[in-house]
């Protein structure tokens, strides 16, 4: 019987790129059967946030809504879409706790079902993952 693989994710920003490109990765991946593991530190934790809508960057940011509108023309579900399929996946989400404690984020501002931990125990995971990404 052949052996699952692991992928592991970081997220540190919370943009409308980096929100995307995390979900599609992490689905892509556990769609595929692959045990997917996304931590998110810094920035990136304000994607896990309730009822979090994330936008491009600068001035680009009038040009989310556009994007979005692209997305469902060719039928690509958003963000929080995204993240109910994550969930639905077995997608496990993590919420990094030391950033959580500087940033003022308390568990009951995210989701249900994130499990929030700190990097030395996200490492154990990301360790022994066959693959790692940093989302930045």
């Amino acid at each position: 019987m052949a052996e699952t693989k692991r992928f592991a994710m970081v997220v540190s920003e919370g943009t409308f790129d980096k929100a995307m490109m995390a979900m599609m990765m992490g689905n892509t991946a556990a769609s595929m059967g692959i045990e997917t593991h996304i931590f998110f530190t810094f920035f990136g934790l304000n994607l896990l946030k309730k009822g979090t809508k994330p936008k491009l960057p600068g001035m680009m940011r009038f040009f989310t809504g556009m994007m979005v509108k692209k997305m469902k023309g060719i039928g690509m579900d958003g963000y929080q879409e995204q993240l109910a399929m994550a969930k639905e996946l077995g997608v496990k989400l993590y919420a990094c706790s030391t950033s959580m404690e500087m940033m003022g984020i308390k568990k009951e501002d995210l989701i249900d079902g994130i499990t929030v931990l700190g990097a030395a125990a996200f490492l154990n995971i990301a360790t022994d993952a066959d693959m790692q990404l940093f989302i930045g």
